[in-house]
């Protein structure tokens, strides 16, 4: 984790100090990773959250990014392992609240244990859909696609693959068609437009930066003019610091 952080093959050198040390001499591998003199204590890995020690660490807040416990009863393991809350950082199944920032984040309540904060594609397209219903625009209908770049889940090199077979192909040379929960996702945090959204992906070649897309059919005359002003806007006052414009 030290050398990870450290060196970065997207971003390059980290650029502050990043050391490891052993918690006790006796260990035979440093356990604490040290950042810019902040310890953090590494732990084994397990397959049951429940198994955590994080009573024990005193952990309070669990960012659960594994992509294997998106649904909230098994999230809810960390709770059950010391934690008080969990937020899980892809789009969540269950009982449990979608939060997107300067969105809907006024709708969470302090008696929620596990919330989702929805995928980087939901992030990316709520804000803008946020700013037509808010302006008065309005959404009849809308087609996004989302340009992404290539992720850890897909192949270096041609391979099979069980989920479909173009998602075997490598991700560095192709662009491959694929499904998104984006559009669905939107709908959880805006209510008004859900089922009005639908949704595709491409994957791409490049290791970093993806796009949105979103093709749509307002509920009111308005022109690309007029909605370019309400997003400058948007990202100068009440999305200032999460929507931006150039």
């Amino acid at each position: 984790f030290a050398y990870q952080m450290k060196y970065d093959s997207v971003h390059g050198k980290f650029k502050h100090t990043v050391t490891t040390k052993k918690s006790d001499a006796n260990l035979a591998e440093a356990d604490i990773i040290v950042v810019n003199g902040h310890e953090i204590k590494c732990i084994m890995a397990t397959r049951n959250p429940e198994d955590l020690p994080w009573g024990k660490l005193g952990v309070e807040y669990v960012v659960e990014s594994t992509g294997l416990f998106t649904e909230a009863d098994k999230a809810r393991g960390h709770i059950k392992a010391g934690a008080k809350k969990v937020i899980i950082s892809a789009p969540g199944k269950g009982d449990l609240k979608t939060i997107v920032m300067g969105v809907n984040h006024t709708e969470y309540q302090a008696s929620m244990d596990v919330v989702s904060n929805a995928s980087c594609t939901t992030n990316c397209l709520a804000p803008v859909v946020h700013v037509l219903l808010k302006e008065g625009v309005g959404v009849e209908k809308g087609l996004m696609t989302t340009i992404h770049a290539y992720t850890a889940t897909q192949k270096t090199v041609d391979g099979p693959s069980k989920k479909d077979w173009r998602g075997g192909r490598a991700a560095a040379c192709n662009i491959i068609p694929s499904t998104t929960g984006a559009a669905k996702a939107v709908g959880e945090v805006l209510p008004v437009v859900k089922g009005k959204l639908t949704g595709m992906a491409f994957r791409v070649p490049t290791p970093d930066v993806s796009v949105v897309d979103l093709t749509f059919l307002a509920e009111k005359d308005t022109s690309i003019k007029e909605i370019d002003a309400m997003l400058k806007n948007a990202s100068q006052t009440y999305l200032k610091g999460i929507l931006g414009f150039t």
